[in-house]
Formats: structure tokens, sequence, C-alpha cells
């Protein structure tokens, strides 16, 4: 009996031992700093992106934004498309998650099926990833949505690594979820939950897009009691206004999408339009074709539009189709339609040289808000957007900077009013408004707020 006992105790030594072993490294901070850490950054910031990196502007501007100021950052997520230039920085590090297999990403298996197995695939992914590939840090800062599994993975890892926790709230994963699954679904239940009761008591503070949404984050059902800050998104640098007219015309000569109606757009007798799309259910792009349907079919005296639609999605190809369908129907008569995917310098720029900019984007949570305004607003682009919920009042002030609008009708509308004036009287004071409204920048906005939580900014 004595000699059973024996072996499972050193059985169970051995195995306390081994899992003490593979433990993460913990995050210290020495006080006083230890000798020779004159180079060392101010503070270690872990910035995690459960999504494409280069498609996921705000948290990119984090990064940027820490390192700027004397921070080390390590951004985790998935390395799609090409990240913005400005991570290209001795302080950031980029770190790829793998992607998960490509049955669980395609439609070969039930959602029922491929979701739970996806979620596992992600749960180890992102814990090795932060356990053993990288240093512990300071503070980890998690963008939400999506929040399964990277909440739960998050709260694990800032308990095992000695790392306070900031959740970034740009919307909400159940909402989104709702959206094509329905509101009575149970994984929605379950998710709605689950973001609600870890979303409450796990951070230290909480950032969050919108007024509308840090008063919400308070209440039920998310009782968040932490700190929540209002960190409203602003356009980085690279959204300038062009004032330069030999600029403008250079940039319309040479892209492929705008080389053929470059004078007439500098002339005034074509408008050229923008819109950026995710090409999801969320944003109905229906309500723009419907729109430039109406436009073209007025009895008006109106001049052509050449519609620019930039952004990659699921639904891109089927609204291609249709396109092309009311092309031959000769429903789009003075109406181009392309598209393009374009580099992020090139995309500021096109902003910049449009007439107006058009939002699709519909709140699924009622309280966030798209960051493609405030890019438009940073390159001095007028914005006509879809305006039926509580925080688009935050950004647009209607006839001040942009216009809104809840059904094609009011777009057509609207791009009547606006593209019908000769003179252009209305879209220059909305394009002053734009440009007053972008004056104030991310980096202003910043060390304002997530600066002087990090401890980077007085």
């Amino acid at each position: 009996m004595l000699d059973l006992l024996l072996t499972l105790a050193v059985i169970a030594s051995t195995a306390l031992t081994v899992i003490l072993l593979m433990l993460p490294s913990r995050y210290l901070k020495h006080s006083p700093p230890e000798e020779g850490a004159n180079n060392e950054p101010k503070i270690s910031v872990q910035v995690l992106v459960l999504g494409d990196i280069g498609r996921s502007p705000r948290m990119q501007y984090h990064a940027m934004s820490i390192a700027k100021h004397g921070g080390r950052v390590d951004i985790i997520g998935y390395k799609e498309s090409t990240p913005h230039p400005g991570l290209n920085h001795p302080l950031i590090n980029i770190v790829p998650l793998p992607l998960p297999p490509p049955i669980l990403r395609s439609k070969t298996l039930p959602f029922v099926i491929a979701g739970p197995l996806k979620v596992l695939f992600q749960i180890w992914s992102i814990f090795y990833t932060l356990s053993y590939t990288i240093k512990p840090a300071r503070w980890l800062l998690v963008q939400n949505p999506p929040s399964i599994p990277t909440l739960f993975i998050a709260i694990i890892i800032c308990f095992l690594r000695n790392t306070h926790l900031i959740i970034d709230w740009h919307n909400y994963g159940w909402t989104i979820l709702a959206g094509t699954r329905g509101q009575k679904h149970p994984f929605v239940t379950i998710s709605k939950y689950y973001e609600a009761i870890l979303g409450s008591w796990a951070p230290t503070a909480s950032f969050a897009v919108t007024d509308a949404m840090a008063r919400q984050l308070r209440n039920k059902p998310y009782n968040v009691r932490s700190p929540i800050f209002t960190l409203h998104d602003r356009p980085a640098s690279i959204f300038q206004p062009i004032s330069n007219a030999d600029t403008r015309r250079g940039f319309l000569e040479r892209t492929p999408e705008t080389m053929e109606h470059a004078m007439n757009i500098l002339a005034g007798k074509t408008r050229l339009l923008v819109s950026s799309t995710s090409w999801t259910p969320d944003e109905d792009f229906n309500l723009l074709l419907e729109a430039l349907c109406s436009y073209a079919a007025s009895s008006k005296k109106l001049p052509p539009i050449l519609a620019i639609i930039t952004g990659k999605g699921p639904q891109k190809h089927m609204y291609l189709d249709k396109i092309a369908t009311l092309k031959k129907e000769s429903k789009l008569r003075n109406v181009t339609i392309c598209t393009a995917w374009l580099s992020t310098e090139d995309y500021a720029t096109l902003l910049a040289c449009a007439d107006l900019g058009v939002c699709l984007h519909m709140s699924s949570s009622g309280v966030d808000l798209p960051m493609k305004v405030v890019d438009m607003f940073g390159a001095g682009l007028p914005v006509v957007g879809y305006d039926n919920y509580e925080s688009w009042g935050e950004l647009v002030r209607e006839g001040a900077n942009g216009r809104g609008f809840a059904t094609s009708n009011d777009l057509a509308s609207i791009l009547e009013e606006l593209f019908g004036d000769s003179e252009g009287k209305e879209l220059a004071i909305l394009r002053r408004g734009a440009v007053q409204e972008g004056k104030r920048r991310w980096d202003e906005e910043w060390d304002g707020v997530a600066g002087r939580l990090l401890g980077l900014c007085d």
C-alpha cells in the first residue's frame, strides 16, 4: 500500500512539475529598471486581431501609435493582404496566425460542424501563439468582434502571463451573427451571453467606438463595471484633401478605372462617386444599385456618374452578375460601375479626387460607426450614408458634412439633388463640412484617450 502511495505521489509530482515547466513565462516589470535596460521600450503591448491584419485599419493604427510613442508592439492576426506600410517599424512585430484548414473555411461542411471545429482550431492557434511564440507583455489589446474564442483565450493568457486586458469594442459579435442566423438561433443566444458575461468582468478597461456604445455597455446585458473610454475613429494622416489640380489630374489619368473619364471628371461633366463595401448582407448593395437605376431613368438633365466600388467580400460576384444584367437591359444608361482593389495610398487619393462618397453600412447593433466614413472625411469627401441607427449622428451632421438616407428612393433623390445642381453649391457646402470634420486626426484622438491609459502620453 505504501509503495502504491509513493508511486502515485511520484507520478503526481512529476506531472505537476511538467505542467509548471510548460507554463508560459510571465510579464515582470522591474522597478527600478535593470542595468543595461536603457534601450528597453516604455511599454509592451500585444494587439490581437482575429481577422486579416491588412483589413483591420483601427488595430493597425493602434500599433503604429504605440510604436510612435516608444512602445513595443506584437500585432497578431491573419496576414492575407498587404498591411499598412506604417507597420514596417522597428518596434512593431507582425505575428501571423495560421489560417484554418480550407475545408473549414469553405461551405463544404454544415455550419453546425464546421463552426465548432473552426473555433477549436482558433483556440489552439491563438493560445499557442500568445503563450509561446512571443514575449509576455504589459497589455493585451483585443479587437471585438469576433468575441469567440478571443475573449476566452485572452482572459486565460492575461492570467497566466500577468498581462492587463483591454477590449476594443467595434461592435457586438452576437448582433452580427443574428443578421445571418436570426435572433432566436441558439448560437446567437449563446454568443450574446458569452460576450456579455466575459466582457463585463474580464477587462482592465474598454474602448468603445461611440458614446452610444459606451452607454450601452454600462447597462444590461453587459453591465461592464471597469472603465470605458470612448475612442472615436479618426482618419490617419494618409487621408488628406487634394487642392492641387495637377495632382488630381495625374491620378485620374493614370488610374485604369478613371483614365477614360478623367477630363470629364475634371471639367465637372461626369461625377465621380466612390463606395467601399465588404459585399456582405449587412451592407445592402441593392440600395445603391436601385438608386443608380432611378437616377439613370430620371427625366431630368443629369450628368453621367462613374461609380467606383472598392472592397472584397462573399457577395461580390453575385452583384457583378446583377450589374451586367442591368447593363444589358439598358437600366444604367448614364451610369458606369466598376470595381477596384487598391493600395492604401491609391484608395486615399481616390477619395480625395471623388465628388461624393456613399456608405451602405447598416449597424447590426445600432451603436457602431463605419470607419470608411471617417476616411472619407479625412480626404475632404462629403458622404451620403444609411442613417437609420442611433450612432449615425455622432459622425455625420445632416446638411453640414453629409446626408442620410433609409431607402433607395431617398438615395436617388439625394443624388439627383446634389449632381443636378450645375453650380455645385450644396456639394461645396458639404465638402467644406467634411474637410472641417476631418481636421481632428487619429493621433490627436488616440493620444488623449489610449495614450494616457497606457501611460505613453501625459
